[in-house]
């Protein structure tokens, strides 16, 4: 795969991001990331939504 720039690092694993799969180095990098996001293991914080709230009581009962 032809490196998309040397300055450019994977977030995955680190090496060089690739043309194709920028940010990433190849699609197995990238499955992984998208995989983190659908377990949640990366958040975008922001404010509580009223659903959010009613799930956490619900949970508390």
């Amino acid at each position: 795969m032809k490196a998309a720039n040397s300055n450019i690092k994977c977030p995955t694993c680190h090496g060089a991001a690739t043309v194709n799969y920028h940010p990433f180095c190849s699609k197995r990098c990238s499955a992984i990331d998208l995989g983190r996001w659908f377990n949640e293991s990366y958040v975008i914080p922001g404010e509580t939504t009223s659903q959010e709230a009613a799930d956490e009581d619900d949970f508390d009962q």
